[in-house]
């Protein structure tokens, strides 16, 4: 059955670049059913769109495979892999080193609110009118 095509989607040309660093099936595990392409895509539409796991399109892989492999190329260290990998491609294609020799840190706070007043965004206390006055 051929799937619906997403704007997201991988090209074959990025699918080649990326495929060899996913990680290959677990060794003495039950063999993998999915197919890995399919479960990036999966990743890229919902960072993509922002949806939530369970309101992917059906045509992808099943939502808690495509959560599972999400998590597991966080806490593996695939998702830094794969950003060095093409950050240096994309570094060398323009003719500069592959690695950034400098970095630039801002230390500059954002205020992330505004407030009216001092007293604002905080609750006053209630006090009980009734006996325990000492």
């Amino acid at each position: 059955m051929k799937r619906n095509s997403y704007p997201t989607d991988l090209t074959d040309e990025q699918w080649l670049l990326i495929a060899s660093q996913i990680p290959p099936q677990k060794h003495g595990g039950r063999p993998r059913k999915v197919d890995m392409r399919q479960v990036v895509n999966g990743l890229l539409y919902q960072s993509r769109t922002g949806c939530q796991w369970r309101a992917l399109p059906n045509d992808f892989p099943p939502w808690s495979t495509v959560a599972y492999y999400f998590y597991r190329f966080r806490d593996d260290g695939t998702w830094q892999l794969l950003h060095d990998r093409l950050r240096e491609r994309v570094r060398v294609a323009a003719d500069k080193a592959p690695t950034p020799s400098a970095a630039i840190i801002d230390s500059q706070s954002v205020k992330t609110t505004e407030k009216r007043g001092a007293a604002a965004g905080t609750m006053p206390v209630k006090r009980s009118t009734g006996a325990n006055v000492i």
